[in-house]
């Protein structure tokens, strides 16, 4: 089972957060513009984790260089089925750098995007406060 896989289903934060690049882009699929930058990416997925519902991965598909898998996934959100997704790129390190999700049937996508729209003072808020501890380091 591949890593990214296993840490999803683990619902296992800390290890998908690493499997980020720091300049990974996500796409999402209910809002226009990408989001750069895996600050707002893990606060993102973190909100995902809080919003899906019966969550599983159904089937993965991988590029014989292993550095481009979709991972096709259902889960409920306010009693709606969908079915998604995940298409990730991986760098020449191993981390996650283009992130783009997509799912179906519109209705599903409009709940998550109703329940996201919800979460996101608590994304932006998650994100805000890592790149604020991520410069005190530097």
């Amino acid at each position: 089972m591949h890593p990214f896989r296993a840490a999803v289903e683990a619902r296992d934060e800390a290890a998908i957060e690493a499997l980020l690049a720091d300049d990974v882009v996500f796409t999402s699929p209910v809002a226009f513009k990408p989001y750069p930058g895996k600050a707002i990416t893990a606060a993102i997925l973190r909100g995902v984790i809080r919003v899906f519902e019966n969550f599983r991965y159904v089937r993965e598909i991988a590029e014989a260089n292993g550095r481009d898998h979709a991972f096709v996934f259902e889960a409920t959100v306010d009693g709606k089925q969908l079915t998604g997704c995940d298409f990730l790129h991986f760098d020449e390190h191993g981390k996650i750098d283009d992130f783009m999700v997509m799912v179906r049937p519109l209705s599903a996508a409009q709940a998550l995007a109703a329940r996201m729209g919800e979460q996101f003072e608590q994304i932006k808020a998650e994100a805000t406060e890592q790149i604020q501890r991520a410069a005190g380091q530097a």
